[in-house]
């Protein structure tokens, strides 16, 4: 692992565990805030490069954990689209605004669990999800997690409302975003964000992350589905707020510090 001061480590290790505790089915969008974060103290291209092969090594241990553990529907309606929404990432990674991205994911999750809370009669939402629902968040899942790995809002938008048992959940989740990572592993290794430095620092990050893990599947196995759904919709209302508040601080004009 390359020479970096203590704030950067801590930085790395947090995130590693954030992976870790999203991995397991607990804390999915959680994930959402580990390339802002390690923004901090460098490039987002290299955070995401980063941080894919520590997904990559947690995803292995998820889906032999949980692969028994799934709803099949999900996988067979969201992974074409997640196809195309990475490819269209790849394509366009290079152009798009990763704050007009955080802004318009922060807007639609908060839309999102409003509707789930108060009944507002959106169609983000329905009783039984259709296929062409499934497609279409499953491309923006796709889209949203190439660029800045934070396709655990709108893949739940299509999938917390099925409430499935917390360890469906979190079974169907690992073996989603596996397959989802893997497809990520050519295109990033051609946008150079996986070189021998960053793969250096992600190897130090896994013990971490599989910690991280391993405390996050102990509790999905030992909580109620009443109190899983509580914690992921106010987990899901947090993290919409901070997508919006970072993708605003690009637009708005900032006051000058005296």
């Amino acid at each position: 692992m390359p020479s970096l001061d203590v704030s950067a480590l801590a930085l790395l290790f947090l995130a590693a565990a954030i992976v870790g505790f999203s991995k397991s089915g607990l804390l999915v969008s959680l994930g959402a805030i580990n390339v802002p974060l390690l923004t901090l103290v460098m490039s987002a291209r290299d955070a995401a490069g980063i941080l894919l092969p520590v997904m990559l090594a947690v995803d292995a241990v998820a889906v032999v954990l949980y692969a028994r553990s799934i709803e099949r529907r999900v996988l067979v309606t969201m992974l074409p689209g997640c196809v195309a929404g990475s490819l269209l990432g790849w394509q366009l990674s290079a152009s798009i605004s990763e704050e007009a991205l955080r802004l318009a994911i922060g807007l639609v999750t908060l839309a999102f669990v409003m509707d789930a809370w108060f009944q507002l009669r959106t169609r983000l939402t329905r009783a039984h999800p259709s296929t062409g629902w499934g497609l279409f968040w499953g491309a923006v899942t796709g889209f949203t997690s190439f660029v800045s790995h934070t396709g655990g809002p709108p893949y739940q938008i299509h999938v917390l409302p099925m409430r499935l048992s917390p360890v469906v959940f979190a079974g169907t989740t690992a073996v989603f975003f596996a397959i989802n990572n893997v497809i990520k592993i050519l295109p990033y290794a051609a946008l150079g964000q996986m070189h021998l430095t960053n793969l250096a620092t992600s190897a130090a990050m896994i013990p971490v992350a599989l910690g991280a893990m391993a405390i996050g599947v102990w509790a999905v196995r030992r909580l109620s589905p009443v109190m899983f759904y509580h914690i992921a919709y106010w987990l899901l209302f947090g993290f919409s707020l901070k997508l919006i508040w970072d993708g605003l601080g690009a637009f708005l004009p900032m006051p000058d510090v005296i």
